[in-house]
This record gives C-alpha cells, structure tokens and sequence, in this order.
C-alpha cells in the first residue's frame, strides 16, 4: 500500500461508524436526482457567478467545464483543483443554506441541495492523499464553514448525520497529518461545536464516539488548544460527560470507546496549569474519589487522572484537596493491593502500580502541616504495613530492572564487538528502554523511601533499613537510583525548577 493509498484508506470500524447502509441509501437517492442535478448545474453556476469577483469567475468556469468532463478524465489533484472544490463546496454549502430558510418546513425542496453538498463533502477525502495542500483549507477558512454547515445539520435526519460523519473525517485527516493546523481549526469553531455536540442530550451513537476522538486529537501536545478548551467550560464538560460512569459501566466496546477518549483528554488538558484549577473548581477530585470506590472500568483511568492533576508543583492545590476529601482512605487500599483483575483493556498491573505510587510520591511532595502528617501516620498504622508494601514493590521492581540492565549490558556489548559507535542518541534509547521495564517506577518507590526516611519519624526509618538488611541490600542501591533519577528530571521544565528539584532530592538522600 503507497502513502497516498494509506491516507485515504478508511477502515472498516464495526459499529463505531455504521454508515454502510446510509451510504447505500444515498447512492440510490443521488441516482433518482441525477438527471434533475445536470439540468439544474448551470442554473446555479450563473447566478453564483455575478456575486464572484473575475478570479472566481475563471475558476467557476473550469468547474463548469470540468464537470461535463468528469467521466472522460479524472483531473490529477493539485493546488489549484483544490481551490476550486472549495469554491464548489462554498457555492453549494450557501445555495443549501437559501433553499433552507426559504423552505424551513419543506424538506422536499432543499434535500437535492443536501445531497449536493454531502457529495463534495465526500470529494473533499481525496485531500487526504495530498497533506501539504491542507493549508488551502485554512487559510480559505474552510473549516469555520464546514463548521457552519455543522451547526445546521440536523442529525435526526441520517442523510444529514452522514455529513457531520464525513466532516469529522475531513478534521481528522487533516488534524492527523498536519498537527500544526489544529490549533486554527480549533480557533475557527470547531472546539466549541464539539464540546457543544458532547453535552447534547441525544442517544450515544457514532457520531459522539467520532467528536471524542477528534477532541483527544486537538489537544494533543497543544497548549493553545488546552487552553481554549479551559476557556469554553471545556473541564466540566469532561466532568459532566464522564460522571455517567461512576456507577455504571460503558453498555457496548463502542461507549468504552468514547469513556476512554474522554479521559484522555482530561489528562491531556490537565498538563496545563490553569486547567489544574478548573478541575479543582469543578469537583474533579471528588468525582475520581467516587469512581475509585466504585470499582468500575473506569477506575483505572481515574487513578491516571488524579496521578495528573496532582503531580508537580502546579499539583499543591489539588493534593491538599484530595487528603480533605478523605482520599487517602481511597488511594492505600489500591496501593497495597492492585486488583488481581483489571477490566479495561490494556491496563496492566505495573501501570496501576506506577499511577499509585505517582500519586504517593506528589502527596509527600506537595502536602504540608496537617496534611503530611496524617500521610505520615498511614505508614505507621497497623505495625507499618504500608512499609513493607513499599519494600516488597522495591524489591520486586529492583529485580525487573537487574534483569533488564543485564540484558542491554549484553547489547552493548556485542555493539562494541562489531566496532559500532554508542552514541548519545543510542544511550537516550537505552534509557526509554529502561523506564519502560520498570525504572521509572522503582525510581518513584526509592523517592517515597527517601520521603518517608526523612520525616522525623524512627519507626519508619528502621523498618527501612531493617527491611533492606534481611534482603542483603543496600542504602547504596537506593541512592544510586535516585541520582540517576535527579539528574533526569525536569525535561520540559525551566532551568530553575530542574536544579531546586535536583537539590531537594540529592538533600534528601543525604539524610537517607
């Protein structure tokens, strides 16, 4: 399969886009239209053209002529057919929307516009194939009138879901292979259409599952759309949708789908600060308390949304609400026992393992006062159970990480055999490798050790050592971990923030 044949493949979806059979349908209604569409075509042309400017003249006018050749020769895709399909699609997006206020309760008279319409809609895909002409859709403020003929549609209708479905498409080709054009389709309506489309009081269907996906999309590793989506009520939108799942699992894969979807983007927004706040301010604590409780499938994503809206500094806020709200009476159990079955898919036991002691690790950063001391007196309770849980996921990670390290060790090795160079570029590969195995988690659990070492509190400390000695480990182990962990930290931060947080640790450790 070439590229261009990768970007306009359409997968076959199951259920999450069930358009097969309106498609048919369509196609035997356009065929019933066809001989009234040709007669029809040059009436319409003519009386756009005296509202264009000459540029647009000319290129109607190829329009026109190309038509009546559509059948001999399919015109090669370049910048300048392109901007005449927009034209086409303008031209028939406003005819459409005359017939509709002329006609509002007549459908009869605008459903050969609507079809219209929908099939340069659908011709619009073929951009997919040609990612460097998608500028054209922006700058030609395409998408605010995509997004103006979505405000229009009426989804009850199915010709007219079929075009919010192939909309959607068009965005998400287009968001999917040119990322930088999110953030102005985002800018030009599309956010709030979707988050508006979200909250409709209509039955979960395909086109839901499709606006949830093209959401998570937008906001990826885009702070501009964050933002927006903060700005638009966006945060109590997620909440509001997600709270349907608190204590009621997804009734298909397809709703699961979307729940997840969801989710992420809660995540994704939650990188950003300020968003931090209005997830504060909506009750998001509370609402992922609950679902933990609950123990539903959304569980797992819950915990990895508190793991985000608590970590880091931005995170004090939220850490001092969630001990307020009794959440440490929610988060130990889990953190002493993962749940031996994790319904959502793909969630596995060392991410819950790593989204907790993430959780943990943020709440000794950040807590204060009253707080951190009722943290504190968790780890003493019940002859410090929750210490040795520690240890025992100490050791069980230290062994994953051995294991893994004497691997790439052998790796590395045959490297040098055969005469090949370990660049920078191949020890930073190396490194991802090894988080991945397991120690980005160990170097969280050697975190909340050194933690919990230095709170002035001796049983605690002594169950450490006392732990590490029958082990036949070391102190030494823990702090090698941990400046490798520091002198790792704070990607993505401010040279500031990366060197305080290098000193607290490499303080701690010397009090270990």
């Amino acid at each position: 399969m070439d590229v261009g044949e990768l970007l306009s493949y359409q997968p076959n979806r199951g259920t999450k886009r069930p358009r097969d059979e309106e498609e048919e349908e369509i196609k035997a209604r356009r065929k019933q239209a066809s001989a009234r569409e040709h007669g029809r075509h040059r009436e319409e042309e003519s009386a756009a053209l005296e509202e264009t400017d000459d540029e647009k003249k000319k290129l109607l006018q190829i329009i026109e002529r190309d038509g009546e050749e559509e059948d001999e020769e399919e015109e090669p895709l370049d910048e300048s057919s392109v901007k005449k399909m927009i034209l086409t699609f303008e031209k028939r997006s406003y005819k459409n929307q005359e017939l509709r206020i002329k006609f509002p309760d007549n459908p009869e008279k605008f459903m050969e516009s609507e079809l219209d319409l929908n099939d340069i809609i659908q011709e619009m895909h073929v951009i997919a194939t040609m990612p460097g002409l998608y500028h054209l859709l922006v700058e030609g403020q395409v998408v605010a009138l995509l997004v103006q003929n979505l405000e229009r549609l009426d989804e009850s209708v199915k010709e007219e879901a079929d075009g919010v479905h192939n909309t959607l498409g068009i965005v998400e080709n287009m968001a999917e292979f040119r990322p930088e054009m999110c953030t102005e389709a985002a800018q030009q309506g599309l956010m709030q259409w979707l988050l508006k489309r979200l909250k409709a009081k209509m039955p979960f269907d395909a086109n839901k599952l499709y606006c949830s996906e093209v959401l998570a999309i937008l906001l990826q590793n885009n702070d501009d759309n964050r933002e927006l989506l903060g700005e638009l009520d966006g945060i109590d939108v997620l909440l509001q949708q997600l709270s349907v799942f608190k204590r009621h699992n997804p009734s298909t894969a397809e709703e699961q789908e979307m729940m997840e979807n969801l989710f992420d983007s809660l995540c994704s927004c939650l990188m950003l600060s300020s968003n931090r706040d209005r997830f504060l301010k909506g009750e998001g604590l509370q609402l992922m308390n609950l679902m933990l409780r609950e123990k539903k499938i959304s569980r797992s994503s819950a915990l990895k949304v508190l793991d985000h809206a608590m970590i880091g500094p931005e995170g004090t806020d939220n850490c001092h609400k969630f001990v307020d709200i009794l959440g440490l009476r929610t988060i130990f159990p889990l953190f002493m026992k993962s749940p031996k079955k994790i319904k959502k898919v793909g969630t596995t036991e060392k991410e819950h393992e790593e989204h907790v002691c993430s959780i943990l690790a943020s709440l000794l950063r950040n807590l204060r006062g009253q707080q951190r001391t009722r943290l504190l007196n968790k780890f003493t309770e019940n002859d410090s159970e929750k210490v040795d849980r520690l240890m025992e996921l100490y050791f069980k990670y230290l062994d994953a990480m051995q294991a893994a390290d004497k691997k790439i060790d052998g790796e590395k090795h045959d490297m040098v055999r055969r005469g090949e160079i370990i660049d920078d570029d191949m020890e930073d590969e190396f490194y991802l490798r090894r988080l991945d195995a397991g120690l980005f988690v160990l170097q969280l659990i050697c975190y909340i050790m050194a933690e919990i070492c230095n709170a002035n509190v001796p049983q605690i400390r002594q169950r450490v050592h006392q732990i590490l000695n029958m082990r036949g480990s070391s102190i030494k182990i823990v702090r090698h971990i941990l400046k490798e962990y520091a002198e790792n930290i704070g990607d993505g931060k401010n040279q500031e923030f990366r060197e305080s947080e290098q000193k607290r640790i490499l303080d701690l450790l010397e009090n270990f």
